[in-house]
């Protein structure tokens, strides 16, 4: 089983910053890839970033420019620096890792508000 524990969420004004991670742990058989999605209140859920273990990346087109992400391998952690937020970024924000065998696990989610 595997387990993914998020941080890093919390209240910012606009225009701040703010940095998640994600560390996973447990039987992992091999990351192929970790991400990022988000959800906000009465929207579905959607893709905001996701890297490989080679360092790939992909960002949704909401957020290029203002997120970064990026994985430590050792640490089996997966980081999403975001700036510049905007209270259209406030969300419930999601971990997910897939492994080398197609299988999916996702974190108990990190609330990111942005407002004035």
């Amino acid at each position: 089983q595997v387990q993914l524990v998020e941080s890093g969420g919390g209240l910012v004004q606009p225009g701040g910053s703010l940095r998640l991670s994600c560390a996973a742990s447990g039987r992992i058989f091999s990351i192929n890839t970790m991400g990022w999605y988000r959800q906000a209140p009465g929207k579905q859920r959607e893709s905001v970033a996701e890297i490989t273990s080679r360092g790939s990346t992909n960002y949704a087109d909401s957020v290029k420019g203002r997120f970064t992400i990026s994985i430590d391998n050792a640490k089996k952690t997966v980081y999403l620096q975001m700036n510049t937020l905007k209270p259209e970024d406030t969300a419930v924000y999601y971990c997910i890792l897939v492994d080398d065998m197609g299988l999916s696990d996702w974190g108990q989610g990190t609330q990111v508000t942005v407002s004035s």
